[in-house]
């Protein structure tokens, strides 16, 4: 076994990797896997390496982040991800991941990162290890990291041929009309910088022309919003990565927020309702809400528990 540099040469064969062990919780498609691994500014590509045999195939892999978009919103620079580490189950118990997590914590270390989270990076495919791997995270935590918190997707489908806008006296809820770019991103920087304001920078910089966005107006002015999506999206959104595994449409919302000053009015239900309803417009019966510790609230909407997964973090400097 020896490790190699981080290549897009060898996507196919990563997929089938990935495809082979996790597919079939996860599938994975190549176009995914270039967005998220290789097109994202973020890869680091020296922290990141795949593992091959002596017939120079791939038998696992890591990819690695760490802050690198001039742009700036606030996401902190001494703290690495890991998108994502596997191995071939024949070639596990052989030391294949400990080569490659020493691999990525010492470049990682070398470069002044200090935190190493599981997952979580711009561009993430999972917000934590996946419970279904409970050997993933005992091997995880056998290397350091530690458990902090749990994260669900959830999972709601309709079956009626309509969906309500909801309506209130004094608000507006409406898509994203091309002119109101600025006004969206002003008030993302205002209310919701870092993360959620990168992700809307970036889904107008690949061409996104608000269909994406609803948006909560009082007196004219953005007060609330909810990104929803589905297979028409400039972007694989990560409530849709794995709708291949239906054989039907996937919508996806999230994420969504009110601007603290106007909360405590039903705005937040509102907005996630008229999610739902022009999704429904769409004809998308089966909508995912990935990322959330908010159970009880979605509920409330039908929606249940259809994943979950496990934070972990490693501090490199205490």
């Amino acid at each position: 076994m020896k490790l190699i540099s981080w290549s897009k040469d060898r996507i196919s064969e990563l997929v089938q990797l990935w495809n082979k062990e996790i597919g079939q919780y996860f599938p994975m498609r190549e176009e995914l896997f270039g967005q998220n691994s290789f097109a994202d500014t973020n890869v680091c590509y020296e922290a990141s390496q795949i593992a091959v045999n002596a017939e120079n195939k791939t038998i696992g892999f890591i990819v690695a982040k760490k802050w690198q978009d001039e742009i700036e919103v606030g996401l902190p620079a001494n703290t690495g991800w890991i998108q994502v580490l596997l191995v071939h189950h024949n070639y596990r118990h052989q030391g294949v991941g400990k080569a490659l997590l020493a691999h990525t914590e010492n470049t990682f270390k070398q470069s002044g990162v200090t935190r190493i989270i599981l997952g979580q990076d711009v561009w993430h495919y999972f917000p934590g290890i996946p419970s279904v791997l409970q050997q993933t995270s005992a091997w995880f935590e056998h290397q350091g990291y530690q458990a902090n918190g749990k994260a669900f997707d959830l999972l709601s489908s309709y079956t009626a041929l309509s969906y309500p806008k909801p309506n209130k006296p004094g608000v507006e809820l409406s898509l994203l009309k091309k002119e109101e770019k600025s006004s969206l991103l002003t008030f993302l920087n205002r209310c919701f910088p870092g993360r959620w304001e990168y992700e809307a920078i970036q889904y107008f910089k690949h061409g996104g022309t608000g269909r994406e966005f609803v948006v909560l107006k009082k007196n004219q002015h953005i007060i609330g919003f909810c990104r929803i999506n589905d297979a028409s999206s400039p972007i694989i959104a990560q409530n849709v990565y794995w709708s291949p595994l239906f054989n039907e449409a996937l919508g996806g919302i999230g994420p969504l927020g009110v601007d603290e000053q106007e909360r405590g009015n039903g705005y937040g239900k509102m907005v996630v309702q008229a999610g739902i309803h022009y999704l429904r417009e769409r004809g998308i019966n089966r909508i995912v809400i990935d990322w959330t510790g908010l159970v009880n609230f979605y509920k409330q909407l039908d929606y249940g528990v259809w994943k979950s997964y496990w934070y972990y973090v490693k501090d490199l400097v205490k």
